[in-house]
């Protein structure tokens, strides 16, 4: 009498063998899973994959390639000779068109052919890694199962990690706007809100950053009765850095101001306090220029800056007495303080470089034809030859003189 109980133990052997594989496999899907919600970093992920390969699908070696731009890193593996990274990255390129699981054990590639299986990972299409497999157990059956397994773990774990990616862009996306912010409205303080029109002066302004945040600055001050003090300035760099390295200058040189009327002692103590700022990182120029109405004296000095333009009666004169730009020495070498009589009428043109040179246009405009714009317009009220100075130059030149922050400080001397 034959024993028909066997082919039924093996079945239910079976069976119990694919429900403990299934509960191990939810077990490692929950382990993951977890993790991911934890937000745990990648490397805790690529440990748990490994022990999941390693311990519960007997998988003897793996390397687990990531996409990264137009190149893929290894981000984990185990068994096996270790390949130089380069040339398992070089090798693995040829597997980028490849959409299925499929096998290497015939492959062509001499390194290729010592894994077993190839598993793509795709996300929306997009082809995001891709895991070689090596050493499994042969006795070992669902191969496919396994694979498929193989397939959803690390998609899980790739599409969380791009996710976590796109969050962090998106934070730092939404830091920097607010840093823009910030820095838009401390830049806007900068600015003075009124200038003179009538009384002893009459002062006008142009202010165009190039971008949202400029690293240009100007201020005019009222320093006593019959004095005041104005500065333009112009910082290397742009962004939040300059706005932020001009806010601080603009409040030491308020500081100063109301208590020294020494443009050499004013100019050195700036001087020291950019460097400290920056540790010589950065650089700034500007022009200082003290007034008294009663004498009618200008004081001055030029920092590096380009040189405003004097129009006294019909004499020109460029305004280059002083010393180089301050935050790029710890001490400043010898400053010399200009000196000029204003008689009524004189006009102080000053700019910053953004209004004479365009590099992205390839325009510079010379010394002499910026004087003959203003001479064309010196009549003008300020507010008005301010706005036909930028118009001529890029009507003259055909352009847009974009390549830079433009401040224009025009005072007339009444």
């Amino acid at each position: 009498m034959s024993d028909t109980s066997q082919p039924f133990k093996n079945d239910e052997s079976d069976l119990i063998q694919l429900l403990l594989k299934r509960q191990a496999e939810l077990n490692s899907l929950l382990e993951i899973t977890q993790a991911i919600n934890k937000n745990s970093a990648s490397s805790v992920l690529f440990e748990i994959l490994v022990l999941i390969l390693n311990e519960h699908l007997k998988i003897g070696k793996i390397r687990l390639l990531i996409r990264e731009g137009e190149h893929f890193y290894c981000a984990t593996r185990f068994g096996g000779e270790f390949e130089n990274a380069k040339v398992l990255q070089q090798t693995c390129q040829a597997l980028s068109n490849i959409k299925e699981i499929s096998s290497l054990k015939s492959h062509i590639d001499s390194l290729l052919n010592t894994y077993d299986y190839f598993v793509p990972v795709f996300h929306q299409d997009e082809f995001l890694a891709f895991v070689l497999i090596g050493d499994l157990d042969k006795d070992q059956k669902l191969i496919a199962n396994d694979l498929n397994f193989i397939q959803t773990l690390i998609n899980m774990i790739i599409v969380a990690l791009e996710n976590k990616k796109l969050f962090k862009e998106r934070v730092e996306r939404e830091r920097l706007q607010r840093d823009m912010e910030l820095a838009v409205e401390v830049q806007g303080m900068l600015i003075p809100r009124s200038l003179p029109k009538t009384g002893a002066v009459e002062v006008g302004a142009t202010y165009l950053p190039n971008e949202n945040i400029g690293g240009d600055y100007f201020d005019f001050i009222k320093t006593g009765t019959d004095e005041f003090l104005w500065c333009i300035a112009d910082a290397s760099g742009k962004g939040v850095s300059a706005a932020l390295l001009m806010a601080n200058l603009q409040a030491s040189l308020r500081a100063w101001a109301s208590v020294e009327n020494d443009l050499v002692k004013i100019i050195e103590r700036l001087n020291e306090i950019v460097v400290s700022n920056t540790n010589g990182d950065r650089f700034i120029t500007l022009f200082l220029g003290l007034y008294n109405e009663k004498t009618r004296e200008l004081s001055y000095v030029n920092a590096g800056h380009n040189p405003p333009i004097l129009l006294r009666n019909d004499e020109v004169k460029f305004l280059k007495e002083g010393t180089t730009i301050i935050g790029a020495f710890e001490t400043l070498p010898s400053i010399s303080v200009g000196k000029e009589i204003l008689s009524p009428g004189s006009i102080i043109f000053n700019y910053t470089d953004g209004l004479v040179e365009s590099p992205n246009e390839d325009v510079y405009i010379s010394d002499n034809e910026l004087f003959t714009h203003l001479q064309k317009n010196k009549n003008l009220p300020v507010d008005s030859l301010n706005e036909n100075m930028l118009r001529d130059i890029q009507t003259a030149n055909n352009a847009v003189m974009n390549s830079d922050d433009i401040t224009i400080l025009t005072i007339r001397v009444l």
